[in-house]
């Protein structure tokens, strides 16, 4: 059967490393079981037939004993018909020899068809084995697939993952983490100076309201009580 050259192929492929740079192995394994699929169909087709054989063998040889048998009951009656005067010897003598030549024949035929059955139920029998062994190598090699499928994923993301990291420039990180403390740095340094210059734009009253902790708001209603003093409206 081709299933065992096509594993074989397949076993010397897998021993070369060439494999991994002309052929996919995934798809290799696909095709692999399209093939033994429709080495299962024509296997499951040929036993249909076969068992179909055997039956039909099995139905002739019923059939052919049972003429032999109704050939051989004839042949009886007739010879009891010529006992009885029914009917002359000599032609009883002569119809019950056919009807036993008949008999013979039918169960010739019924031997025949045994034997044809036997052969046929032999051959069905070897085509259920390779089958059955079809199914099983089609379930390995359908486990093995999803197997290398899942293995190629893992094996394709870890060598994104590598290839990325591999491709980090760890230098220019540094450089660029350095280049933002130095900045930070610099616009804090930036900020307090801004306050510094705040500070250095006040008044003195400013700077002495701001001692005394009196706001602009205080000294406003101190004037208002003045001068309502003054306008003698207290």
């Amino acid at each position: 059967m081709n299933l065992f050259n096509r594993l074989f192929k397949l076993g010397q492929a897998e021993a070369h490393s060439a494999v991994n740079q002309l052929e996919d192995p995934i798809k290799m394994t696909e095709q692999a079981l399209r093939d033994l699929r429709q080495d299962l169909d024509q296997a499951l087709h040929a036993l249909a037939e076969v068992k179909a054989l055997a039956i039909r063998s099995r139905n002739d040889g019923e059939t052919e004993r049972a003429r032999a048998l109704d050939y051989e009951n004839k042949a009886v009656l007739l010879l009891q018909k010529a006992s009885r005067q029914e009917l002359e010897a000599a032609e009883a003598d002569r119809l019950a020899t056919e009807a036993l030549r008949q008999k013979t024949q039918h169960e010739a035929q019924a031997a025949r068809a045994s034997q044809d059955q036997a052969k046929f139920e032999a051959s069905a029998q070897q085509l259920d084995h390779n089958v059955q062994q079809l199914k099983q190598t089609i379930t390995q090699w359908d486990n093995e697939l999803r197997t290398l499928r899942a293995r190629v994923t893992v094996s394709t993301a870890t060598k994104t993952i590598n290839q990325q990291l591999t491709q980090l420039d760890s230098s220019g990180t540094v450089a660029l983490l350095e280049r933002m403390k130095e900045k930070v740095a610099t616009e804090e340094a930036l900020a307090e100076s801004y306050g510094q210059l705040a500070q250095q734009g006040k008044s003195l009253d400013q700077e002495i309201n701001q001692a005394l902790g009196q706001s602009g708001s205080a000294q406003a209603a101190t004037d208002l009580q003045a001068l309502k003093a003054k306008l003698g409206l207290e």
